[in-house]
């Protein structure tokens, strides 16, 4: 095979062969006339066991030894690369020298991005967010999300890994937007996924729903999102209205729906309305003699500093489920 050929079949770019052929010697076994790059079979299995066991957030140097040490399984008889399926397992973070600290964190920097000490699985998948190899993404997610729980999961492998994509981008230019926009498309297709869990209702019946929508001027939606996936994880009903919810539409939903709460993110200052939150929680539904009116969850750092008496601001996604649950499960204002 080709460079460019190779690079294409495992999502990396020709220059992230190179680099690997340099530092590691992971470098092709023939070269043709003019010392262009002919990639054998066997070069291909190395690579492939090279590209999963960086995506699982094995150190580099480490994964490039174990995937040189381990090529020779990979290739079937004939000359064939063998399947994916008979690769090997990526080392334990002893044999790689790599040893998790007792709260299971790492402290070695990320190749690419800034991550700081997190979860070894934030190494994985900010490198196979770089390599833009959406199927390890993907899988990568899909892992966390089913080993540790969803709330643990957006707050300990997504979230940090998000930040440092978003820290490389501001700090190289128009470089790495096509990395941030292809982590937050699959992480939000990951939460979609969440499965509810069957709940009995309470001695008043079903609940109204939670109401979750962005405030006008605010795009971001991920954190909402994860607390929609986090809220059906616990079996309660949502209505989530996403991005950039204008002042009437929100008003008219909630005196249509009678939700428990209404959930108002702002991700900056500069569209968190305190004005517009005071009405979503003065506004009204049902006969009269009997009616309601919503508890209101203030969300994200653009609510910092505000006073708002009588509504809440949880500081982050378990204390907001742990609020909205209480809230739907007494059908009375919590904090």
């Amino acid at each position: 095979m080709t460079t460019g050929g190779l690079a294409r079949r495992l999502g990396v770019s020709p220059t992230t062969l190179r680099t690997w052929d340099r530092r590691y010697g992971l470098g092709p076994a023939v070269r043709a006339d003019g010392r262009h790059r002919r990639w054998t079979p066997r070069d291909v299995a190395v690579l492939e066991a090279m590209c999963r066991l960086t995506a699982a957030g094995v150190p580099p140097a480490e994964a490039a030894r174990a995937a040189r040490e381990t090529a020779a399984a990979t290739v079937a008889p004939g000359n064939r690369v063998a399947p994916a399926a008979e690769t090997p397992s990526p080392p334990t973070p002893s044999a790689a020298g790599d040893r998790p600290s007792e709260n299971g964190r790492r402290s070695r920097p990320a190749a690419s991005l800034p991550l700081g000490d997190v979860r070894q699985e934030c190494r994985g998948l900010a490198r196979a967010a770089v390599r833009l190899d959406a199927p390890a993404v993907d899988a990568q997610l899909t892992s966390a999300v089913q080993r540790y729980g969803l709330a643990v999961a957006w707050e300990e492998v997504m979230v940090p890994t998000l930040h440092a994509v978003g820290r490389k981008w501001a700090s190289s230019g128009d470089r790495y937007v096509e990395v941030e926009h292809m982590l937050s498309w699959h992480i939000s297709t990951v939460l979609r996924r969440v499965t509810p869990v069957s709940r009995t209702a309470g001695p008043d019946g079903v609940p109204g729903p939670v109401v979750l929508a962005c405030v006008p001027g605010e795009q971001h939606t991920l954190p909402l999102e994860a607390l929609n996936a986090g809220l059906t994880e616990h079996g309660l009903s949502t209505r989530m209205f996403g991005a950039a919810v204008p002042a009437e539409a929100l008003t008219a939903a909630v005196r249509r729906l009678g939700p428990a709460a209404v959930v108002l993110w702002a991700q900056a200052r500069s569209t968190a309305s305190l004005p517009l939150a005071r009405h979503v929680a003065a506004t009204q539904w049902g006969v009269r003699g009997a009616r309601g009116n919503p508890l209101v969850v203030l969300g994200g750092p653009g609510w910092a500093g505000r006073s708002a008496q009588g509504m809440l601001r949880p500081q982050g996604l378990g204390e907001a489920l742990a609020v909205l649950t209480a809230r739907c499960e007494s059908g009375t204002p919590v904090g």
